[in-house]
């Protein structure tokens, strides 16, 4: 196996799952649903779509939009109870099929009947697309796994649609270095951001 040349061509497989994203009005209607959300933004994502989901929660409440991760299990013995009225659920699958994704979002409707719900899926017979108010579409990608099952294209594609849905909606609320800096007052981000080391 020539090493280098396999992982130019991973590298090259997850790059290319990212260029291959077709932005449309869909993340338009995304962002202006998140904008306006009146509570707080809840992910939700079994397996490697769930670590996308749990960083991308810890990412927006980072940058002054709160936000929290529900693991699909444990709402289902409880945790259930962290949605209220007028928060926004946003749900990461790549098939849009896990059991435990679909069911967190069924239920949830009944707690937050009046939610947007935003799916972010890849397969067009996704289960997803049928419970949420706003689908984005990662499109169909091919993973570079030797199996083809290991997902790393669609999660690397997965986690840039969280990072743009993050930093356009950071930007469009206008979030300051000041307002940054007050959510991390310890560690390097932190002292680079508070105004006294300016």
């Amino acid at each position: 196996m020539d090493i280098a040349a396999r992982i130019r061509a991973i590298l090259h497989a997850e790059a290319e799952a990212i260029r291959s994203i077709r932005v449309d009005d869909t993340f338009e209607r995304a962002l202006v649903a998140m904008e306006g959300c009146p509570g707080k933004i809840i992910t939700v994502g079994m397996g490697k779509a769930g670590f996308v989901a749990r960083r991308f929660a810890a990412t927006l409440a980072s940058t002054a939009t709160p936000a929290f991760y529900i693991h699909p299990s444990e709402a289902a013995h409880g945790d259930l109870g962290h949605i209220d009225t007028g928060d926004c659920l946003i749900a990461f699958s790549t098939s849009g099929k896990t059991r435990e994704v679909l069911e967190c979002i069924e239920m949830a409707k009944h707690l937050n009947p009046t939610g947007r719900v935003i799916g972010i899926t890849s397969h067009p017979d996704s289960g997803l697309r049928d419970l949420a108010d706003i689908v984005l579409d990662m499109g169909v990608i091919e993973e570079p796994c030797p199996l083809g099952l290991t997902p790393t294209a669609s999660i690397a594609a997965m986690s840039a649609i969280a990072d743009a849905l993050t930093l356009t909606l950071m930007e469009r609320k206008g979030v300051t270095r000041e307002a940054y800096g007050v959510r991390h007052h310890g560690g390097y981000l932190g002292r680079k951001a508070r105004l006294d080391n300016v």
